[in-house]
């Protein structure tokens, strides 16, 4: 058959429009994605927890045992892989698991589900799923909930050092707990900390010493970081620090000679902050003993006996709070001063 000008034109130009669509199909473009990208992150003392996903809807569909069949491996969202990253070691209902970024799978079932912590993060979705690559599986029972269109992930019932994550689709509720050893990992991050900048610091090793001695944990390294501390600097707060844990290792002669020399070296504010400190930390006995020694000194000192009061009306004691707020006022020279307290008085009466 005899071809044409126009006919070859036009043959070529459909090639051309082939191969262009051909080539830009292969490229990745920025678009919007039926299951939206999502994170959530939650801290437990100093361990970050984030967990990223995609988040399919229900669109009406039967979702578990059909969308997302029983006792198959589900990439526990949508696209790509689901993961979740823990800053420091967790525990998840109670099996030890490392820091790291993790692959989340899951085996859903009706009455137990699997859920899969793999060391391959990366992979899209389930798909490649390798069962060697698993750093731990656990089980737990899903649970009836509220509607929910959207998959979500969420954080349920902080504590100090533990929170429960849980997957929420449909009207059911999957949830594990995630637990951390809240004073060894402080410690332990304590000491890295301590490797860097903050170690040529006087107060570092003060505030360190501290959580030792607050904590009743791991005394005798409290110890050498306060010593470490009063060799960088000696000073009130690092004194007394030590005189703290002196006495809580048994040790109160050497606590209360220790505690004198430290008080010979402060001043009001120091005597104050630390009041305060020891108040915030419910060591409540200590903070009076501490505003006392204070008010000796400086018997003028408006926010020693405020600080005396507030330790009294968080111990019950409102009589003496009521006492030592009034005195508080009497003595305050600024007006915003006198308008707080004036506050909690009349928050006494």
């Amino acid at each position: 058959m005899k071809l044409t000008f126009r006919t070859t034109m036009l043959a070529i130009a459909a090639l051309c429009c082939i191969s262009f669509i051909s080539v830009n199909a292969q490229q990745s473009l920025t678009l919007p994605e039926l299951s939206q990208k999502a994170s959530v992150s939650q801290t437990i003392g100093i361990t970050n927890i984030i967990i990223t996903y995609h988040r399919p809807l229900v669109k009406g569909r039967v979702i578990w045992g059909d969308l997302i069949p029983y006792k198959q491996v589900w990439r526990a969202g949508a696209n790509e892989n689901t993961t979740i990253e823990f800053s420091t070691a967790v525990t998840i209902n109670g099996n030890e698991l490392p820091a790291g970024k993790y692959g989340l799978h899951t085996i859903p079932a009706e009455n137990e589900w699997t859920i899969i912590f793999s060391k391959d993060n990366a992979s899209w979705g389930s798909y490649s799923y390798n069962q060697a690559n698993d750093a731990l599986r656990i089980q737990t029972k899903p649970e009836a909930a509220a509607f929910n269109e959207a998959l979500t992930y969420s954080f349920d019932n902080p504590g100090p050092a533990s929170i429960t994550a849980a997957l929420y689709w449909e009207k059911l509720r999957v949830p594990f707990k995630i637990e951390v050893d809240l004073n060894k990992t402080v410690i332990e991050n304590i000491s890295k900390e301590l490797t860097g900048e903050a170690g040529s610091k006087a107060n570092a090793y003060t505030q360190a010493a501290y959580y030792c001695y607050h904590n009743n944990y791991n005394l005798e390294q409290g110890l050498i970081w306060a010593d470490k501390s009063i060799s960088i600097s000696k000073s009130f707060g690092s004194l007394y620090v030590k005189s703290l844990l002196l006495e809580k290792t048994g040790k109160a002669d050497e606590a209360k000679q220790l505690e004198s020399e430290a008080i010979k070296m402060a001043n009001e504010n120091d005597l104050n902050t630390m009041g305060g400190q020891l108040a915030s930390d419910k060591e409540y006995d200590k903070a009076i003993e501490i505003f006392n020694t204070n008010l000796k000194s400086n018997p003028n000192s408006v926010r020693a006996y405020t600080g005396l009061a507030n330790v009294y009306a968080l111990t019950g004691k409102k009589d003496l709070a009521l006492k030592n707020y009034e005195t508080a006022l009497n003595l305050a020279q600024d007006q915003a001063a006198k308008d707080r307290i004036q506050k909690s008085i009349d928050g006494l009466k």
